[in-house]
């Protein structure tokens, strides 16, 4: 692909358009979302618990979500990331996108009342609990590569090879992989653009709670983030809870930002 030169007038053009249009999407977007969740973590109510799977740290899992039941990600004990990605149950070729999270919620800061796009502009997940706030849709994940570099002579795994096998499995490839989000990642980006692992952000025992707005497949990889700087290898075991969750009438998810309101009308299309 040619890279196009432009000139400092034509990027200062384009910026102050960008802006402009930021400014309307902002215009109805709340005033503020909510308050992280509560620690330590509140019980399930068992009624509602359809599976629990402890994910050993280093390892993977995949598992069909139905729209209206709901994963808890907990780390239990320990400070481990999560890598998530996601396909549509009916045509795995609309997959998790994080690119139009980002861009149409005007935030790289996911957290509890966000929603999380496909790349047909429907809702894939609503954020409906969520303790940590520091997740990172940025960086990708972990490679052989990069495990190598941090921990030589280590025997590892790693997210990208973990998420290969998943695919695998569902009977998709590599390129049917979408870009990962990295829950419970504190990663943040300088005025530079480099990228920072902020430890001070995240705690242990945090825990996100993501609600299926159609079913699904989803695949989770249990390995350290690229940039936690922990010298040793040994991610912590996380436990997840497939459950049922009824949204509810005044779900903030669902209303916070007119391109989440277009989103779930998509859905509701999709389901007409």
């Amino acid at each position: 692909m040619m890279h196009v030169r432009r000139s400092p007038e034509e990027i200062s053009a384009n910026r102050q358009r960008y802006e402009e249009h930021q400014k309307k999407g902002l215009e109805f977007a709340p005033k503020a979302l909510p308050a992280p969740s509560p620690l330590p973590a509140p019980a399930i109510d068992a009624a509602a618990i359809i599976h629990q799977e402890t994910i050993p740290g280093g390892w993977y899992w995949s598992t069909a979500l139905k729209r209206g039941e709901a994963l808890r990600i907990d780390q239990g004990d320990g400070g481990s990331t999560v890598a998530l990605v996601a396909w549509n149950a009916a045509d795995t070729s609309e997959r998790l996108n994080l690119v139009d999270t980002v861009k149409v919620q005007w935030t790289t800061a996911l957290g509890k009342g966000r929603v999380i796009f496909s790349d047909m502009g429907r809702v894939m997940f609503s954020l409906i609990e969520d303790s940590s706030g520091a997740h990172d849709c940025l960086m990708g994940g972990s490679t052989a590569a990069s495990n190598a570099a941090k921990h030589p002579g280590a025997k590892t795994r790693n997210t990208r090879d973990n998420l290969v096998l998943v695919a695998g499995k569902l009977g998709l490839t590599r390129r049917d992989i979408p870009a990962i989000l990295n829950l419970f990642a504190p990663v943040r980006v300088d005025d530079e653009g480099g990228f920072h692992w902020r430890g001070k952000l995240s705690n242990s025992g945090d825990y996100a709670e993501l609600r299926a707005e159609m079913d699904m497949i989803v695949g989770l990889s249990n390995c350290p983030h690229p940039l936690d700087p922990d010298p040793v290898y040994a991610p912590k075991p996380v436990i997840v809870t497939r459950f049922r969750a009824a949204p509810a009438v005044d779900d903030l998810a669902r209303t916070a930002t007119a391109e989440a309101v277009r989103g779930f009308e998509n859905n509701a299309a999709m389901l007409a």
